[in-house]
């Protein structure tokens, strides 16, 4: 099957598959299909948000220890060889968690010029989604993070998790405020999207912000 056509919602109700976790550089997959990542502090979500939006709940790996995720983890529709002519749609990245890490400093040094190498140097690289967990906001490192998203140029949008955790009438001022923080910023995407793996909610909404990345939009 050629990748030529672009991804539309179907591909998210395909089976998925790991094909790949990638310790440094060295291991990259050839840059191929657009891809999109997912970026944020350690338990903010990021296994539980990708394993929701493929309905795949054993995709991503998810653990209550901080740092669990050491690695870039490529994830694919199942079915594609990967040999030219038959690439997939597209590629969700999970990548390792800033902020806090359950290692000696020098992994996490390690970990971290893993994840901006791979974001600066990545043609295939579409949109980093940025996780924020709604009960916390926009903190210093995440402030670090964008910073470092709009010094290398690479396209991000901000989505918040774990909605569910506040109160309804919370969640309308909170968009609002990240809006507003991220309203200068040269390469943040305007629109905010409130998620919640547990509930489902923003599932579609973050679908088709993916869909309208990788599709050039």
């Amino acid at each position: 099957m050629s990748s030529s056509r672009e991804p539309d919602a179907g591909v998210f109700l395909r089976p998925w598959t790991f094909i790949r976790g990638v310790p440094d550089m060295r291991h990259l997959p050839p840059e191929g299909p657009p891809e999109v990542a997912f970026a944020g502090r350690s338990n903010v979500g990021k296994s539980s948000l990708i394993n929701a939006l493929v309905g795949h709940g054993g995709l991503a790996r998810t653990s209550n220890t901080p740092g669990r995720t050491q690695e870039l983890n490529f994830f694919v529709p199942d079915g594609y060889s990967g040999q030219p002519g038959d690439l997939p749609p597209m590629a969700l990245v999970d990548m390792p968690g800033y902020g806090y890490a359950a290692a000696p400093k020098d992994k996490v040094d390690a970990w971290t010029k893993l994840v901006f190498d791979y974001l600066k140097g990545r043609v295939s690289l579409k949109r980093v989604y940025v996780l924020i967990d709604s009960r916390h906001g926009i903190k210093k490192n995440d402030e670090e993070v964008l910073s470092l998203l709009d010094k290398a140029a690479v396209s991000y949008q901000i989505v918040l998790t774990k909605i569910d955790k506040i109160k309804v009438a919370g969640v309308e001022k909170l968009v609002a405020e990240t809006q507003e923080k991220v309203r200068k910023r040269p390469a943040a995407y305007p629109a905010i999207v409130a998620t919640s793996s547990e509930k489902g909610d923003g599932l579609d909404d973050l679908r088709a912000a993916i869909l309208a990345a990788v599709n050039g939009r």
